[in-house]
């Protein structure tokens, strides 16, 4: 895919930092949903990129020019994450297969999933 614009290290970073918010959103529930003994549903890298987009579409609404963000951005986040879905659920299933812990949370799922997602991205630069 050629891409209208290069992901500068202002923009991983950027990402990187949103990605993070999520994971730390996702502990945070984690801890909640313990807390009052709810069960915790499994999660998948697909709904933790469909976070991701959700969260930068808000993002960008609120901050987008402020923080330097292109106007085409979450066009071409959309195109980039549905080209990786696939390769990195694959790597993610993997990975978390790899961990000696049965039960992959939603925050660890989403920290390899966003991991994977970023290797992609550079991957195409």
């Amino acid at each position: 895919m050629e891409q209208p614009f290069a992901f500068s290290g202002h923009i991983i970073g950027l990402l990187k930092e949103y990605m993070r918010d999520l994971v730390d959103q996702a502990t945070q529930e984690r801890h909640s949903q313990e807390q009052f003994g709810f069960t915790v549903l499994p999660y998948r890298p697909d709904q933790a990129i469909s976070d991701l987009l959700a969260l930068l579409d808000d993002r960008i609404e609120s901050e987008g020019v402020q923080v330097g963000l292109p106007d085409n951005f979450l066009h071409v986040m959309w195109t980039l994450c549905n080209e990786a879905v696939q390769p990195v659920s694959n790597r993610v299933w993997l990975e978390s297969n790899l961990d000696d812990d049965l039960s992959i949370t939603k925050a660890r799922t989403r920290e390899l999933t966003y991991q994977a997602l970023i290797q992609f991205i550079e991957s195409r630069q």
